[in-house]
């Protein structure tokens, strides 16, 4: 007998993380909650990467979540803005990892392809796949529907990851 399994997806950003929780159950898929967690940008780094944590930490502690997944850094032609983007994706990957839960890490194509069925799209096309998948899905803005995607994602894979790290182990 299969268990339901919580899954949260974070989309990182310095700015804005966004981040999307759903249930699996087999091939089913629900919606529990999506947001934004948001830093302060008049504030000093160091300052913007804790906003960012304690953020997502209330996040997993309220919604307990089981499994975790983070959209991979693209590499920007900016290497300063580049370079924040990791330290906020290290954010990302920290507070679930430090809370006990498995981290997956998938990149932006894969999403996409698993979502709406091509590697690249337009962020549209990820709303309306979101609301055909889970039509109670409730998102406001890309960082939220780009981390149901990232959940959604990992829902879809997340049987392969496991064989893959056992094989490695």
């Amino acid at each position: 007998m299969q268990n339901t399994i919580r899954i949260i997806g974070i989309d990182p950003g310095l700015r804005r993380t966004g981040w999307g929780i759903i249930d699996t159950l087999g091939n089913s898929l629900r919606f529990v909650a999506s947001g934004t967690v948001t830093s302060d940008g008049d504030m000093d780094l160091a300052s913007r990467l804790c906003q960012l944590h304690d953020g997502l930490a209330d996040v997993v502690h309220s919604y307990k979540p089981e499994e975790a997944a983070v959209e991979q850094t693209f590499v920007n032609k900016d290497a300063v803005a580049t370079l924040k983007l990791g330290q906020a994706r290290g954010i990302a990957m920290l507070v679930p990892a430090r809370a006990g839960l498995p981290v997956s890490e998938y990149a932006p194509n894969a999403v996409k392809k698993t979502v709406i069925g091509v590697g690249h799209g337009e962020k549209q096309q990820i709303h309306m796949m979101l609301k055909i998948l889970m039509p109670k899905a409730e998102f406001k803005g890309n960082d939220a529907a780009d981390a149901l995607a990232i959940a959604i994602c990992h829902a879809h894979h997340r049987g392969g990851n496991k064989m893959r790290q056992a094989l490695a182990g």
